[in-house]
């Protein structure tokens, strides 16, 4: 591979290892509370992507203590990124979300914030706020894209247009953002090419990194219902790891990956489950891209 992993760019940028803190701002999303359409992406868990993350019922602090302390003996030396991960992180009056974020970013083992959300949740005083925050931290925007194809984001009820994508990261990189795009491969009736013109578009704007996800199959989706009625098959491991050798031969030299594969909850596993090994299949992967 010829890009640098995610831990690989934290050792060269913070000069130690980091790990991300996963935490719970206690947002929604505008495809789950009726704005833009109800029940979220069809391949969305109940915890909106937030399986890992610490739960909304205790203050910042307390969830970034919580959560160190689940991984500290695995970095002890190192530092922590703040990461509001669960649902959409910017989706909230901005006064509030002015007081979570710079409540991240307080304490000293913190060295940045890293905000998931979607490019259509993304007003011109977010971006400000984000870009007066990594004056002080660096900040990390993680945009869920997952396919270029709007006949699949429609399949897929992500709710936006591509455009606004597009949109968005012109407007992260404007003001010196930080900017990561997730992308799943082997959505429904996607083929080869498809996928890999969605890799290559993530990197022909300039993300300075890309998350690669596996689409796997959970418990009580709408994505599940479609699984069962055999509308479609998930990837077999060998032919995922085809697909991302392909999307990472198509993307620059200079994006960082800050994924490879993606595992949701193996109660809720439903297929591939292979992909609940982690450790397999990272070892393959590795031993074929």
């Amino acid at each position: 591979m010829k890009q640098k992993t995610l831990s690989q760019h934290y050792k060269e940028k913070y000069g130690c290892k980091v790990y991300k803190l996963s935490i719970d701002g206690g947002m929604t999303c505008p495809n789950r509370d009726g704005k833009l359409g109800e029940g979220g992406c069809i391949y969305c868990s109940l915890s909106g992507s937030g399986d890992f993350a610490e739960k909304a019922n205790g203050d910042i602090i307390t969830q970034l203590e919580n959560a160190k302390l689940r991984v500290q003996d695995k970095n002890k030396d190192g530092k922590y990124i703040a990461y509001f991960q669960p649902f959409t992180n910017t989706y909230a009056p901005i006064d509030y979300l002015e007081k979570i974020y710079y409540e991240a970013i307080k304490p000293d083992y913190i060295v940045g914030l890293a905000i998931a959300t979607r490019p259509d949740c993304l007003d011109d005083d977010v971006i400000a706020l984000l870009s007066e925050i990594n004056k002080i931290k660096p900040v990390s925007v993680e945009l869920g894209l997952q396919t270029i194809h709007d006949k699949t984001a429609e399949y897929i009820n992500r709710g936006y247009k591509t455009q606004v994508w597009y949109d968005a990261v012109k407007r992260l990189k404007e003001k010196n953002l930080e900017t990561v795009t997730h992308m799943i491969i082997g959505l429904p009736d996607e083929t080869d090419e498809m996928i890999t013109e969605t890799a290559k578009a993530i990197g022909q704007t300039g993300c300075d990194g890309i998350k690669l996800h596996l689409l796997y199959v959970l418990k009580n989706t709408r994505l599940a219902e479609d699984y069962r009625q055999g509308k479609f098959e998930t990837l077999t491991l060998e032919k995922y790891a085809e697909l991302l050798k392909k999307c990472l031969d198509v993307l620059p030299e200079d994006i960082i990956i800050h994924r490879l594969t993606g595992d949701g909850a193996k109660k809720d596993l439903l297929s591939p489950l292979w992909s609940g090994d982690k450790k397999r299949v990272l070892n393959y992967i590795n031993s074929v891209i």
